[in-house]
């Protein structure tokens, strides 16, 4: 039995896992709210004497350090932890967002690694500085542990130049990096790999749509990707909860000539006011939702606008690889807004996809189909699980 802790580090934020390997259950979880203020949350569960234990508070954190060791605390619990002290864990796990290049795989923790974490700060300002901070800090309390890295961007290295290179001077490539990398890529991986173990297909085209605050999709054809709809950085592609997705370059001119913006008021516009938040005054799919229902016009634009998005990317990935097996829906948004993948799976007929809608309104938190019976092109519900697929990784890269 190996000890493998999986710290999911954001801005404000702290999701994490402990599995007992090679158990993919875990034996505990938490969730770290709002770090950085007087009234942050953490929710804990764990999982010892064989019944769920919840423990949840209200408490001054005011950096992912004192969360961190927050965390610990109820790790090793005198009487509910589930490990005796810090020194009982192997393996440290760290989502970290963009690897750039460099890195496709999940790799060692060393100096080096952290400082190309750190010089790539700048293409993903809110996740990689706390992705570095975690491993900061799982470094000072986790002594025995071996820091290993799992990159979101590394699933992403198997497209090819054509899908990845951008139509500008290729300098700006060779020295500068400018090319599409892509985001969300351990989720991406964890649910097509689900996806190919379910259809007994190895080569199964996938189109795999992963609907959170943030969005993205991703064609996978035998496991590999081959276009995904991120690119240099996180804003493209999809309508998103704060994010513009796709928008004309055009655009931003002309908010800069025209309008007078400054480059950072352009890229608040379009990274943290836009999307749905612009649209409909909303986050919350629930809430735009609730809007729907109410008879709010601007809320029914912003539900066709977001689902006629994914339709487009759909054909353009059935293009791409040339054929289609099924399609994912997973995150927030794609494991539990039946309206929405109805939304997205009506009048796609031409590719097969139709679903069966008593199948789709079910409420179950298992993988499951959700088109009609004996339908070509297959569309399954599969709930995602990032920490899961960090733990694989590490598992894989320490030869257990």
């Amino acid at each position: 039995m190996t000890n493998i802790f999986v710290i999911n580090s954001g801005s404000s934020s702290i999701k994490y896992q402990l599995f007992q390997w090679p158990s993919t259950q875990p034996v505990c979880t938490g969730l770290i709210e709002r770090i950085g203020s007087q009234n942050a949350t953490i929710k804990h569960k764990s999982f010892a004497h064989g019944k769920e234990e919840i423990t949840e508070h209200t408490l001054d954190l005011p950096n992912h350090e004192a969360g961190l060791k927050q965390a610990v605390l109820l790790l090793t619990h005198v009487t509910d932890g589930v490990i005796k002290d810090p020194q009982a864990i192997d393996v440290v796990g760290h989502r970290i967002v963009h690897g750039g290049e460099k890195y496709a795989t999940a790799t060692f923790i060393t100096a080096e690694v952290k400082e190309d974490i750190k010089k790539l700060f700048s293409l993903a300002p809110l996740h990689n500085p706390a992705g570095y901070t975690g491993i900061e800090v799982a470094e000072k309390i986790f002594t025995h542990a071996r820091q290993i890295a799992v990159f979101d961007t590394a699933f992403h290295q198997t497209m090819p130049e054509y899908a990845f290179r951008y139509a500008i001077p290729t300098k700006l490539y060779t020295e500068q990096g400018i090319r599409v990398y892509g985001f969300h890529g351990t989720s991406h991986h964890y649910v097509t790999t689900q996806a190919l173990q379910y259809l007994q297909k190895p080569a199964a085209k996938l189109i795999s749509i992963h609907l959170g605050n943030g969005c993205s999709m991703a064609a996978v054809v035998g496991g590999k990707c081959i276009d995904t709809s991120m690119g240099f950085g996180p804003l493209a592609g999809l309508v998103m909860g704060t994010r513009s997705g796709d928008i004309d370059a055009s655009v931003i001119f002309y908010l800069i000539n025209e309008m007078h913006y400054t480059p950072e008021e352009v890229s608040t516009l379009l990274n943290k006011l836009s999307g749905m938040l612009g649209l409909t005054g909303s986050i919350d799919m629930r809430d735009v939702n609730k809007k729907v229902e109410m008879g709010d016009k601007e809320a029914e634009i912003a539900c066709e606008m977001y689902a006629y998005r994914i339709q487009k990317y759909i054909g353009a990935y059935a293009a791409a690889m040339n054929g289609l097996d099924a399609v994912i829906f997973t995150a927030g948004v794609g494991e539990n807004d039946s309206s929405m993948r109805s939304r997205v799976c009506t009048n796609m007929e031409y590719l097969n996809i139709t679903i069966d809608n008593k199948r789709n309104s079910a409420r179950t938190s298992s993988m499951r189909e959700i088109n009609i019976e004996d339908a070509k092109t297959k569309v399954l519900v599969i709930p995602t699980n990032e920490e899961l697929e960090i733990a694989k990784q590490c598992s894989e890269l320490m030869n257990f």
